[in-house]
């Protein structure tokens, strides 16, 4: 069975595409988002963790 962990982490507009970039590379899966009513948003990541 795959194990998963995970991360929440804020996304500010004006670098979006920059920032969930970073979080792919580093082998995080955009998992949902959501506005933070700030004009930025949150960001829930998981990633199969190695064993």
């Amino acid at each position: 069975m795959t194990k998963w962990e995970y991360q929440v982490a804020p996304i500010l507009n004006h670098a979006a595409a920059q920032i969930l970039n970073n979080f792919g590379e580093d082998g995080w899966e955009l998992v949902s988002i959501l506005d933070n009513g700030t004009g930025n948003y949150v960001g829930f990541f998981k990633r199969a963790v190695s064993e």
